[in-house]
């Protein structure tokens, strides 16, 4: 199990839908995250895109030289930046990382913003051109030379002269719910990732990857995209959910479903339809809790609870075949902290930090105790349960 952190380049605060509380975006606090993910042991981050979001490709760039192993999943945009630039940006920050880069395939879903950036092609016409975005993209960083002739791109002698450090080419990352966006998926993507939809909708969507890959003979891993609310009692954890939204009202919760009723993206329609707006009844899934949503556009729910219903939760997806759990948590440094701290002695981490002592020094004379947390993973879990268990994780 992978779990990813999530850098805020869009704001941060403690409280949603108001200034309360809130946190400008500024570079030395986003270093900040990002060394506290690096140092906490979470396995990479997540930098959003969009006219919202400060440049993912230049934040990532200047985080290379202040984390020491953390990777960094960054958007492409197909249609709004070419493929031959695309790869060489791809190299060039793929080198100079040493191999710290994955790519998240961002197509685009507010129209509006879309033309902003001079993109004005329909829904499914973007993901036809993501298609040919991608098979120009692979090809380039496979050092092939390409010569291609597609309905929206046209390449002639492309060359990519400085190769990536990863080979073929960094990870690619995709989500997408609508039947184009799988249709991509299955034909070019490493790493399918789906919103925090309940399990069973998930289940649907992993099907549906697994058989169109399959078809293609190729497979596919899958990753998930969640706020998480963590706290030692299940009665605390809720009680920071409700303090989370306790500044919004209905004028600011209407003017935001309002603003994310225009998207023509599949994945923002179905979170919306998971609270429609309403605050009443926000526990969609057992503690899979839709109050981000309200505001949020993209990611808009969150598992909340004790670390080890958290754990457990995170378990029911992991059977599923979710491997990459891409987190955030409101403020997103503190929260790095919590998250670590909490949920991560309780989880299957397949990138875990090596254990030092911790703890103000007792009577200036030792260490205190360490005492394992109930329900704390053990490697012996495995070994008990063997290949076929039901869960890896006690």
């Amino acid at each position: 199990m992978e779990v990813f952190w999530f850098i805020p380049t869009h704001g941060d605060g403690r409280y949603l839908g108001t200034s309360v509380g809130g946190r400008p975006v500024t570079f030395n606090y986003l270093r900040q995250i990002a060394q506290a993910a690096d140092e906490l042991g979470f396995s990479g981050a997540l930098l959003p895109t969009g006219r919202s979001c400060e440049d993912a490709w230049v934040v990532a760039s200047s985080l290379i030289a202040a984390t020491r192993q953390m990777k960094f999943l960054v958007a492409v945009r197909p249609g709004i930046v070419s493929p031959a630039a695309a790869a060489r940006m791809a190299a060039t920050l793929d080198r100079f990382s040493d191999g710290r880069l994955l790519i998240n395939v961002v197509t685009g879903g507010d129209p509006v913003e879309l033309a902003g950036d001079g993109l004005h092609l329909s829904h499914d016409d973007r993901y036809a051109l993501t298609d040919e975005f991608l098979t120009i993209w692979r090809s380039l960083l496979r050092g092939e030379q390409v010569n291609f002739q597609g309905e929206y791109l046209h390449v002639k002698n492309g060359r990519l002269l400085f190769p990536p450090f990863q080979k073929p080419y960094p990870p690619l990352y995709f989500g997408g719910s609508s039947e184009a966006a799988l249709k991509v998926a299955a034909e070019h993507v490493d790493v399918y990732l789906t919103w925090g939809e309940p399990p069973q909708q998930v289940a649907e969507k992993i099907r549906k990857v697994r058989a169109l890959a399959e078809a293609n003979g190729r497979t596919v891993r899958f990753g998930i995209r969640l706020h998480v609310i963590v706290r030692e009692t299940e009665r605390e954890a809720w009680d920071a959910a409700e303090q989370l939204i306790k500044h919004l009202d209905e004028e600011t919760i209407r003017t935001a479903q309002q603003a994310l009723a225009n998207y023509d993206s599949e994945g923002q329609k179905r979170m919306i339809r998971l609270h429609n707006g309403n605050r009443s009844d926000l526990e969609i899934s057992p503690n899979l809790w839709a109050g981000i949503g309200l505001v949020r556009g993209g990611a808009g729910t969150a598992l909340v609870g004790d670390p080890q219903t958290v754990a457990a939760r995170m378990l029911e997806y992991a059977e599923l075949g979710i491997e990459t759990f891409i987190f955030s948590g409101y403020p997103h440094l503190e929260e790095a902290y919590r998250v670590a701290e909490l949920l991560f002695p309780h989880l299957p981490l397949a990138n875990r930090t090596p254990e030092a002592p911790a703890g103000e020094i007792i009577g200036n004379d030792r260490f205190p105790e360490k005492k394992s947390r109930p329900g704390a993973w053990s490697p012996m879990a495995d070994i008990i349960l063997g290949p076929g268990g039901d869960s890896p994780c006690v």
